[in-house]
């Protein structure tokens, strides 16, 4: 019966949403009470409370942006790169998911996350908290504490990159009910893509990364603006879950060791 109301409110995984339901209620009352809220449109992870994400299951708050799954790509290739201590910084974090993931996979980094979102930053708190990361609430780097200039070593970004006219052409379940600070991305759909990019040196330790998700079609911009900003980028695609990503490197000068190989990525290192 449950799966039939899912289904008719046009729930893809109707079968699949109700046995997460039902496991998911405490008492008959708290499962109609979730059934109902999945039926007007509320996406599943904010009835239930949660989200998987990279192996993780992270407390997602109503309201918060929801980590999808094409942004596993962006953590496979910074688990790939990232080594025990260190420095990681999470930007747009919403949840946490990719500061939690990755602290997760690579145990010892040290862990910085940043939101302008309150309910985002609470979540974040809450998902980093059993890795010691530290999350804080404002725009882009302004938040980060000073000590970290010159010693990421890992710079990953999940931005807002939807353009502005496209909004409202989302999924009611993303336009409805998800900040839309976490999803415009302004004219072209990479504003906030490209004010971090422009900082990205500054905070980047020297042979640092930064790893940002993008649509493939915004990929060439993202490249040409990583140039720019004197960083050397490469792109990094996966076909199966629609997901591209450019990866840009902090040239290292005056036999600096790179950040990734497991120094906290102080200059003087």
């Amino acid at each position: 019966m449950i799966a039939s109301r899912l289904r008719a409110a046009g729930c893809v995984f109707a079968e699949d949403e109700a046995e997460l339901l039902a496991a998911s209620a405490g008492t008959p009352e708290e499962l109609e009470l979730m059934v109902e809220r999945r039926v007007a449109g509320l996406p599943l992870e904010h009835v239930v409370g949660w989200a998987e994400f990279g192996g993780l299951r992270l407390v997602v708050e109503r309201g918060v942006f929801v980590p999808r799954r094409r942004t596993e790509h962006l953590l496979r290739q910074a688990v790939a790169l990232a080594r025990p201590g260190a420095v990681v910084v999470d930007l747009c974090c919403g949840a946490g998911a990719l500061g939690a993931a990755l602290a997760s996979a690579v145990p010892g980094v040290e862990v910085h996350a940043a939101d302008l979102d309150p309910a985002a930053v609470r979540c974040a708190r809450r998902n980093l908290a059993p890795f010691g990361g530290r999350v804080y609430e404002g725009d882009l780097y302004r938040p980060l504490p000073a000590a970290l200039r010159g010693r990421v070593g890992v710079l990953l970004v999940s931005p807002p990159y939807v353009p502005t006219e496209a909004i409202g052409l989302l999924p009611p379940e993303a336009r409805l009910h998800e900040p839309h600070v976490a999803l415009d991305g302004g004219a072209d759909g990479l504003g906030v893509a490209r004010r971090v990019i422009a900082g990205a040196p500054h905070w980047l330790a020297p042979g640092g990364r930064l790893l940002i998700e993008m649509s493939r079609r915004q990929a060439d911009t993202v490249l040409r603006a990583a140039v720019d900003a004197g960083l050397v980028p490469e792109l990094a695609t996966c076909d199966d879950l629609d997901a591209t990503a450019v990866i840009a490197t902090r040239p290292v000068s005056d036999g600096a060791s790179p950040a990734g190989s497991g120094v906290t990525g102080d200059s003087g290192q």
